[in-house]
């Protein structure tokens, strides 16, 4: 049986632990999560202690039921591509630092320019 999200589609911009759990929380529920990792290593959990098989428990448990794909944001290609997957999206969650969405070119006003009914949620770590 479907989940209450099913056809909502999310992309996940989040490391460590809050944001992959709020989007976890989402594909729990149905939703079609796409999470964006850095390629030259990924989300910093999964360097965790508690290693099996490659992965760690701790993102193997916040991440389930995701899609992963790999996108270096500064090459124009890779944020070209995630601009494209933005754009068939619901909901974009980021948890970088002030700023840093807006310099990547993935801030609010730049995701809702193609669709303004996107849901855009930021997560901050401190402050």
């Amino acid at each position: 049986m479907p989940g209450p999200l099913a056809g909502v589609r999310v992309v996940d911009a989040t490391t460590m632990i809050s944001g992959p759990f709020a989007t976890r929380i989402l594909a729990d529920q149905g939703a079609e999560v796409w999470k964006i990792e850095d390629p030259r290593g990924g989300d910093h959990t999964r360097d965790v202690a508690g290693r099996r098989g490659g992965f760690s428990a701790s993102f193997v448990n916040v991440n389930r039921g995701k899609r992963s794909v790999a996108v270096n944001l500064k090459d124009p290609r890779g944020l070209e591509a995630v601009l494209r997957l933005c754009e068939g999206a619901d909901v974009f969650v980021q948890n970088w630092r002030p700023g840093v969405a807006e310099r990547l070119g993935l801030g609010e006003a730049a995701l809702r320019a193609p669709r303004a009914d996107l849901i855009y949620a930021e997560i901050a770590g401190f402050g």
